[in-house]
């Protein structure tokens, strides 16, 4: 069974209170129960992180290479600003799928450049929270066929 984890950046914690134009209605811990509970519906343990701290998802991510086979990252703002997080995403060395809720070319200038994008191996955005699911899915896929 793969291991897969799911690593969301700042102000992710606020889903469901925040700009429910651009994120939706769902809360951060209902996306959090929908994740876990379809993961176990395909065979896939899944964590499941948050953090506003760039050093703190750092961590999780060098850490990250010896327990899980993939991540799943919503870097949030720190996806048009962390050279630190691209650089321990490159240092990862599997596959490692970038996910948005918003689709980040229809919002601010800035957040159309990702410095994460040309270290993962796919990007999901502006699917909302479905973006998770499809994300899932997609790196179960990419593990099922040696995409390491």
């Amino acid at each position: 069974m793969n291991n897969i984890i799911i690593i969301n950046g700042p102000n992710l914690n606020l889903l469901g209170e925040r700009e429910q134009s651009q994120y939706g209605k769902i809360t951060f811990n209902d996306l959090k129960i929908l994740c876990l509970e379809y993961s176990k519906k395909i065979g896939v343990n899944i964590d499941f992180f948050q953090s506003n701290l760039e050093g703190e998802i750092v961590t999780k991510i060098q850490n990250a290479r010896k327990e899980y086979d993939g991540v799943i990252i919503n870097a949030a703002g720190y996806t048009h600003t962390s050279v630190s997080i691209r650089d321990a995403l490159d240092i990862f060395k599997k596959p490692i799928i970038e996910l948005h809720i918003s689709n980040i070319y229809k919002r601010e200038e800035f957040r159309h450049k990702s410095l994460i994008s040309n270290v993962a191996t796919g990007i999901i955005c502006g699917l909302g929270s479905n973006g998770y699911i499809l994300a899932i899915n997609a790196m179960q896929e990419l593990l099922k066929n040696g995409n390491r």
